[in-house]
């Protein structure tokens, strides 16, 4: 079993945590369900629910009636796994500014907690 935990800043705030609890109800029950299954099967989760991006961040898919939902995530020491932060995807394409805010919250939080 692994354990989610939320990326959050020097200032204690996590925005991953502040999008998933902005979310409508059955939504973000969606999104808690999808991240039950993450800690359940961590990178043996498989697409549809779960791909690798780069550089160590994967996404978590989250489709729900015409939203597209990203939770983007990385593993980190023995069975965790650090949210880093979530949007909703718009595009085909996966959000490169996305992925990118993901590796420095990533970095942010290796070169504070190490690796």
């Amino acid at each position: 079993m692994y354990r989610v935990i939320y990326y959050t800043d020097k200032r204690g705030n996590s925005s991953v945590e502040d999008f998933i609890c902005s979310l409508q109800l059955k939504v973000r029950a969606k999104v808690l369900k999808w991240l039950e299954l993450l800690e359940e099967h961590g990178p043996n989760l498989p697409r549809p629910y779960a791909d690798s991006l780069r550089d160590k961040i994967r996404e978590l898919r989250i489709s729900h009636s015409n939203l597209e939902i990203r939770v983007l995530y990385f593993f980190w020491k023995d069975k965790v796994i650090v949210l880093t932060n979530g949007y909703f995807k718009k595009d085909r394409r996966t959000d490169i500014s996305e992925i990118e805010r993901a590796i420095s919250c990533m970095n942010d939080f290796i070169t504070r907690e190490g690796w």
